[in-house]
C-alpha cells in the first residue's frame, strides 16, 4: 500500500551512528507529573545541557513568550546555547521518541526522509492532536520528504500506528519488538493488522530483514510493552537486556522469558547475538503507583550515553556495565527519580536525527 522505501535504498540507522541532532520538547503538561512538575524543567535542562556540548539540539516549545524563560533555565545548567534551536511546535506531551519522526537515511544518494507513522497516544489518551502533527511540522521546517505509511484493510485505507519506543534497530536490518505492544488487543495500535502483515509493512518502510519478537515489557509501563525499557542493541550483534534478580517481583518471569528468546536470537547474518544482562532497580513506587524505572531507557548520542539513575543500589552496577561496553563514549548519569513519575525517562523524551 505504502511506497516500498527499502527497495529505494532507505534504512533505519542505529542510534549509535553519527547524529545531526536530538529532538526534544520542553515540558509543559503538569498533568503528566501530578504534584511533582516543579523540578521537571531542571531535569530536562540537565539532559539538554549534556547533549548541547556534543551536538545540536532541536527543541520544540509551546510559545515564543516562553523562550526567554527556557533559555535562562538552560544557561543555569551550563548548556551550550548556540547549539540549541527553538521551534514553535505545539505538543500535548514531551515524549518525542514516540511522536517525533523516525528518520530514515539513504546512504547512496545522501538523503533523509520521514516515514509518517500515525501517533495516537499509545491507544490510551484522547489528547494527541498536536503530537500527531509533529512529524509533518518537522518535515516542513527541515524540508524533508514525508510519506504516509498505510495499509488496506477490508477496502479501507488505514494509517499504521508506530512509536519509536516500540522498536529497537541495529542499523543492519534487525529489529527488536514486543508482542505485548505491537500485537496485543489491549491498547491496540493496529486493529485488523496481523503479525505477518505488520512484519511486511516494517520490512518495506524501515528496511528490516530480521525480527526478534520478545514477549512482554515491564510493570508500570503505560505504553503497554515498549521495548526501550527492557532490551536495546548497543552494537549490531550485541544486546543489553534487563533482568530481575528477585524471583518474587512481578517482572521476574517476563524478563527471564525475554532473556531466553534473546539467547536463541540471531542477527541479520544468522549469527547469535551477544547478550549482556543489566539488573533492574528495586521497584520504585510513587503515590502508591509502580513506575517503569529501568536503566535500559538510556540514550546514545555523539560521544556520550545518558543513563537514567534512580538513587538505587544498582545505579553503580548499571553505570559500570555501560562504561565497559560503550567504548569511547562517556557515560553521564542523570537522576530520573522524579522524571519517571511521567512514566518515561531519557530515551522516551529524545529522538535522534541521523547525520548524512
Amino acid at each position: 500500500m505504502s511506497e516500498n522505501l527499502a527497495s529505494l535504498g532507505y534504512r533505519m540507522p542505529a542510534e549509535w551512528e553519527r547524529q545531526a541532532s536530538t529532538w526534544l520538547a520542553w515540558p509543559h503538561n503538569k498533568n503528566d507529573w501530578p504534584g511533582k512538575f516543579q523540578n521537571i524543567p531542571n531535569v530536562f535542562a540537565k539532559i539538554i545541557s549534556a547533549l548541547s556540548k556534543v551536538q545540536k539540539v532541536d527543541l520544540l516549545i509551546q510559545s515564543n513568550k516562553k523562550k526567554k524563560i527556557i533559555k535562562k533555565i538552560l544557561l543555569k545548567e551550563n548548556s551550550k546555547i548556540e547549539n540549541v534551536s527553538f521551534h514553535l511546535i505545539k505538543t500535548n506531551r514531551v515524549w518525542t521518541r514516540d511522536s517525533a519522526p523516525i528518520f530514515l537515511i539513504n546512504d547512496k544518494i545522501k538523503k533523509k526522509i520521514i516515514p509518517n507513522f500515525y501517533f495516537n497516544a499509545w491507544a490510551k489518551y484522547k489528547d494527541y492532536q498536536y503530537d500527531n502533527c509533529i512529524k509533518k511540522k518537522i518535515s516542513e521546517i527541515k524540508n524533508f520528504e514525508i510519506l504516509d505509511i498505510q495499509v488496506k484493510i477490508k477496502n479501507k485505507i488505514k494509517n499504521i500506528v508506530l512509536e519509536g519506543g516500540a522498536i529497537d534497530a541495529n542499523g543492519k536490518g534487525t529489529l527488536i519488538v514486543t508482542e505485548e505492544c505491537l500485537l496485543s488487543k489491549i491498547q491496540q495500535r493496529n486493529p485488523g493488522v496481523s503479525k505477518k502483515s505488520l512484519e511486511k509493512i516494517l520490512s518495506e518502510s524501515l528496511n528490516i530483514k530480521n525480527f526478534i519478537w520478545l514477549n512482554k515489557g515491564i510493570i508500570g509501563d503505560d505504553t503497554h510493552g515498549h521495548v526501550d525499557d527492557i532490551t536495546r542493541f548497543y552494537e549490531e550483534d550485541k544486546i543489553f537486556t534487563a533482568i530481575e534478580d528477585n524471583k518474587y517481583d512481578a517482572n521476574f518471569n517476563s524478563l527471564k522469558h525475554n532473556l531466553k528468546i534473546l539467547e536463541k536470537s540471531v542477527n541479520h547474518n544468522g549469527k547469535n547475538n551477544k547478550i549482556t544482562e543489566i539488573p533492574m532497580p528495586k521497584p520504585l513506587i510513587i503515590e502508591k503507583t509502580r513506575v517503569p524505572a529501568s536503566y535500559l531507557n538510556f540514550y546514545i548520542a555523539n560521544n556520550i550515553v545518558l543513563l537514567p539513575i534512580f538513587e538505587d543500589k544498582n545505579d553503580d552496577k548499571a553505570f559500570t556495565i555501560l562504561e565497559k561496553n560503550f567504548k569511547g563514549r562517556k557515560i553521564i548519569p542523570i537522576n530520573c527519580k522524579e522524571l519517571i513519575w511521567g512514566f518515561g525517562a531519557i530515551h522516551c523524551m529524545t529522538q535522534q536525527e541521523p547525520f548524512i
